[in-house]
């Protein structure tokens, strides 16, 4: 895949996404411990200030990943996420993830925003026996899912990243992604997109306890005591970590904030 332009030069940092996955730069680090209840109350506080150009529903809402954490420190970076993990196969399209019968609902609304947690990868043929999202619940145990190759393939869907940040998600895992995933988890914030060296998705189970540590860039599953290479998510790290596109331009000065 084609390196991403950077995203330091203000000029072309609009485009610069679009293009592909691999930056080469290290993202900023600190202690991360994934707190739901925080992401929550994060998120109503940045609808109150939504000043977003954009009229998608979608793009009215800035994750926050990112600010998601209760044993923080002050700079309030990701260094790192454990959980367990939820494992895929290949080619898991946008339909897999989020159906497109609930693409009504609007994630700059608290409740629907929720409400698109609960139908996260609700779509996977029946052969998937465990449940992402147990019925009646809103969120996920799975913190961290692990994928194959060509993840989020499909439609153009905002909505599918942001599901899965809704259910709970930290980051995936995957052999590769659709170009319009990976751009749509930086642009919303809402998830790590990150990649695998190989084919992690076939040594690790669904249930594992794992971690993934961002400055390293590797996945250490404590259940089967392996280690394993990740590709470093580089300049898109930092617009993750402000919670999108639209916040790290705030925070760069690129618009007002």
């Amino acid at each position: 895949m084609a390196a991403a332009a950077s995203l330091a030069n203000p000029t072309t940092f609009a485009s610069s996404l679009p293009r592909g996955h691999h930056h080469q730069a290290s993202a900023s680090v600190s202690t991360f411990s994934f707190s739901n209840s925080r992401k929550q109350r994060s998120f109503k506080s940045l609808i109150s200030q939504s000043i977003l150009a954009s009229n998608s529903p979608v793009a009215c809402h800035t994750s926050i990943v990112s600010a998601a954490t209760s044993d923080s420190s002050s700079s309030g970076s990701a260094t790192s996420f454990h959980g367990l993990c939820y494992v895929v196969g290949d080619n898991i399209d946008t339909d897999q993830i989020i159906p497109a019968e609930y693409l009504t609902l609007v994630p700059s609304k608290p409740d629907e925003y929720k409400k698109l947690g609960s139908y996260a990868l609700i779509g996977l043929p029946a052969s998937y026996e465990t449940r992402f999202v147990e019925p009646g619940e809103y969120q996920s145990k799975y913190s961290i899912i692990i994928g194959g190759d060509n993840f989020g393939c499909g439609s153009s869907r905002e909505h599918a990243p942001v599901a899965l940040g809704a259910a709970g998600v930290a980051a995936v895992v995957a052999e590769s992604y659709a170009r319009i995933f990976f751009r749509n988890s930086v642009a919303t914030g809402e998830v790590y997109p990150l990649e695998s060296e190989g084919r992690i998705c076939e040594e690790c189970k669904t249930g594992d306890t794992v971690t993934i540590e961002l400055a390293q860039s590797l996945l250490i599953n404590h259940t089967t005591g392996k280690e394993y290479k990740l590709k470093p998510i580089g300049d898109a790290g930092p617009v993750i970590e402000a919670g999108g596109i639209f916040a790290y331009a705030r925070k760069a000065g690129m618009i007002p904030a």
